[in-house]
């Protein structure tokens, strides 16, 4: 009984010892998953427009209210723009942003709004080339 108990003594130091280098552990990762992230910024995900269906960039110029907006397409073309019903409350647009739009198969001077991009995506696109020089207001 004596020596098991000397060994629960001596076995209680030793998992104190072990608890304290695995918390020294985890807080070395933490470290190192934050200088990951640092390095990954440049590797951000974002939605581009799908040519064969028609998608393409576009700029919000003006608002004529009802949710629809006058657009600067990257073909060169003005459209009216009209944001769908089931977007209208989620996609808040303001003037000089950059958008996804779908031009109208049976009226070319119309579109719907698909996408809106945020300032910071924005910026990482133009710094990627991949907004077209048309649109390059930013």
């Amino acid at each position: 009984m004596a020596s098991s108990e000397e060994e629960q003594k001596d076995g209680n130091p030793e998992e104190e010892k072990v608890e304290v280098k695995i918390e020294n552990k985890k807080s070395t990762k933490k470290k190192s998953k934050k200088n990951q992230n640092q390095g990954e910024e440049a590797n951000l995900r974002v939605t581009l427009p799908y040519k064969p269906k028609g998608e393409m960039f576009a700029v919000a110029e003006t608002f004529q209210g009802g949710s629809r907006l006058q657009l600067i397409c990257e073909d060169g073309e003005r459209r009216m723009g009209r944001i769908p019903g089931k977007l209208r409350r989620r996609m808040w647009v303001r003037e000089n942003d950059l958008l996804i739009v779908v031009p109208w198969s049976f009226q070319d001077s119309k579109a719907d709004v698909k996408f809106r991009y945020t300032p910071t995506q924005t910026s990482n696109l133009k710094r990627l080339g991949k907004i077209p020089e048309i649109l390059d207001i930013y």
